[in-house]
C-alpha cells in the first residue's frame, strides 16, 4: 500500500515532538525509582505500552498481524528481546550516575549502529564513522571519570581497582549496554519497518519486550504490586509519552526518511533530559559530563553526518 509522503515542515515538527517526549522517560523514572524497582518500572513501561496498543492493533491491523511470515515474526520478536534489555539495563543505570551520564551514553546507539552495519547490513563504515567513533569513546572515557575524578590542584582520580567498584562507573556502565541492546533493535527495525507498517510493527516488539521484561522482574522476585498511586501515574506517563509518543514517532518517521538521518536526530535527546533534569532535578551536569558530553555528541554528529549530507 502506497502512503503519501508528509511535508517536510511536518516530518521535522514530530521528530521535533518526539525527541521532547523521549526526553521526559529520565526525569519520570527518577521519580518513580524514589518507590519501585527499575526492572518493574521497565516492565510497566512496555506492559501498559501494548496495552494500548492491543485493541487498535487487533481490531485495524488484524489481517496484516495474521499475514506475518515466520521469519518476519521472528525478527520481530527478537527486535523486542533486545528492546527489553535495553530499557532493563538503562533504566537501572539511573539508579547509580546521573541523568546526564546516563542519557549521553545511551545515546550512543546510532554509532554502534554504523559499527556493526558491515555485519548485519552488508554496509561498510565510513572514515568519518571511524573518526566518529574515536571521538565518542574519548567522550565515553570523560563521562566515566566525571563522577569519580576530582579537581585538586590538578585531576586527581581513584585508582582503577577504586573505580571499578564505584557505584558511577557502573551506572555507566549499565547506560553502555542499554545503547548496545538498542543497536540491535534499531538494526532489525530498519528492515522490518520496510514490511510491516507502524502499529503491527510496534505492537509485536513492544509485547514482545514487556513479556520479556517481565520474566526478568518475576525471576528477581520483585512485583508489580503494592506502590504508591503516584507511582503508578509516573509509570504510565513513562508508556505514554517517551513511549508511544516518543520512540513511536521515530518508527513512524523511519517509512519517510533514511534511519541515519533518524538516528541522528536521537542527539536532541541527551541534551533535553540534562535541560529537564536541572529544572526539575535541580542536578547540574559537572564541567567533565558537559565536556565528555559534547566528546560524544561530535562523535556521533561526525559519524552520521556523511549518510545525511
Amino acid at each position: 500500500m502506497q502512503h503519501s509522503r508528509p511535508s517536510p515542515a511536518f516530518l521535522y515538527i514530530a521528530i521535533a515532538g518526539g525527541i521532547l517526549a523521549v526526553s521526559t522517560a529520565a526525569i519520570f523514572i527518577r521519580y518513580a525509582q524514589q518507590d519501585a524497582p527499575s526492572l518493574v518500572i521497565a516492565a510497566m513501561r512496555l506492559s501498559l505500552a501494548s496495552a494500548v496498543l492491543a485493541p487498535i492493533a487487533w481490531l485495524r491491523h488484524r489481517e496484516e498481524l495474521r499475514a506475518l511470515t515466520r521469519q518476519t515474526l521472528g525478527l520481530g520478536l527478537l527486535s523486542g528481546f533486545f528492546l527489553a534489555l535495553h530499557f532493563a539495563t538503562w533504566i537501572s543505570s539511573l539508579e547509580f550516575t546521573s541523568v546526564a551520564s546516563s542519557v549521553v551514553l545511551v545515546s550512543t546507539t546510532p554509532l554502534w549502529v554504523a559499527i556493526l552495519s558491515p555485519l548485519v547490513l552488508k554496509e561498510s563504515p565510513s572514515k568519518a564513522t571511524l573518526i566518529g567513533l574515536a571521538l565518542a569513546l574519548l567522550g565515553g572515557t570523560v563521562v566515566g571519570l566525571s563522577e569519580a575524578c576530582r579537581w585538586d590542584n590538578g585531576l586527581v582520580c581513584p585508582t582503577l581497582a577504586e573505580f571499578t567498584q564505584g557505584q558511577a562507573f557502573w551506572g555507566n556502565f549499565l547506560s553502555l549496554c542499554g545503547a548496545w541492546m538498542g543497536a540491535g533493535y534499531l538494526l532489525i527495525g530498519r528492515r522490518l519497518r520496510e514490511k510491516m507498517s507502524l502499529i503491527p510493527y510496534i505492537f509485536v516488539v513492544y509485547g514482545m519486550a514487556a513479556i520479556v521484561l517481565i520474566i526478568i522482574m518475576l525471576g528477581f522476585g520483585q512485583s508489580p504490586f503494592g506502590y504508591q498511586p503516584l507511582t503508578y501515574l509516573f509509570m504510565l506517563m513513562l508508556a505514554l509519552i517517551p513511549q508511544l509518543l516518543g520512540h513511536s514517532t521515530f518508527n513512524w518517521a523511519l517509512r519517510y526518511l533514511p534511519a541515519s538521518f533518524v538516528s541522528v536526530t536521537l542527539l536532541g535527546e541527551p541534551i533535553g533530559s540534562t535541560i529537564l533534569a536541572l529544572l526539575i532535578l535541580k542536578e547540574s551536569p559537572s564541567a567533565l559530563e558537559i565536556g565528555g558530553g559534547l566528546l560524544i555528541l561530535a562523535g556521533i554528529y561526525v559519524a552520521s553526518r556523511v549518510e545525511t549530507s
